[in-house]
């Protein structure tokens, strides 16, 4: 039986006093490649459903892999993540970041019913950058905090500064992490740090993108 990754992705395309933002493309190609090459059945789905809007920035410099780039068709027509109604049937959960995730991820109910039923279920949570957003509002049955007592990684406060797009965000990332109980666990801005502990698996920035998913196939196989 081939395994099935949940990908949940932003469709917040706008940032505080209307910056544009939306999903970092090469955090999404990356996972999406990995999964690709492990054999895996993957479901692409957002808050909104249909299009997922990808951050121009993520674009710049014109380095990205075709690999890469050719992923974004995937991102065309979403599903809708409240239409998903059995979760059961998903092996991991894998959230890629770029900032929408900080505005649509969080408080979102159907995220974290699907976290906390594929996490409960004995199976992976996966994030990276600020898809990390996503295990903010995320809790167990018990109502604990997902991360409470975990150790992780995750977009930090330092690297937030170092974008010039803290003063947009509702909160830093980092700081929300700790207060809810986890163990952050930082390397120097913009180089790989990827964190496992059990069955959640994080990273701290683009960098750590393939870490990630090469940890999330290392577990599923």
């Amino acid at each position: 039986m081939s395994k099935h990754i949940l990908m949940v992705v932003t469709t917040a395309d706008e940032m505080k006093e209307g910056h544009p933002t939306g999903l970092w493309l090469s955090e999404f190609g990356e996972a999406y490649v990995e999964f690709e090459k492990a054999g895996y059945e993957v479901t692409v789905a957002s808050p909104k459903g249909g299009k997922a809007p990808v951050d121009a920035r993520s674009l710049e410099g014109g380095e990205t892999p075709q690999e890469i780039l050719d992923t974004a068709k995937y991102l065309e027509d979403t599903i809708k993540l409240d239409t998903i109604t059995d979760f059961s049937g998903f092996d991991a959960i894998f959230m890629p970041g770029g900032h929408g995730t900080m505005f649509d991820l969080p408080e979102n109910g159907k995220l974290q019913e699907a976290i906390r039923k594929i996490y409960e279920g004995g199976n992976l949570v996966a994030a990276v950058c600020h898809g990390p957003a996503g295990l903010v509002g995320a809790t167990l049955s018990d109502g604990t905090y997902l991360v409470s007592g975990k150790t992780i990684a995750a977009f930090t406060d330092e690297e937030e500064r170092a974008t010039g797009l803290d003063i947009y965000m509702p909160f830093l990332l980092e700081t929300r992490l700790r207060e809810l109980g986890a163990n952050v666990v930082t390397t120097d801005n913009f180089t790989e740090n990827t964190k496992v502990d059990g069955r959640l698996i994080t990273g701290q920035n683009p960098q750590s993108t393939i870490g990630v998913a090469k940890a999330v196939v290392d577990q599923l196989n």
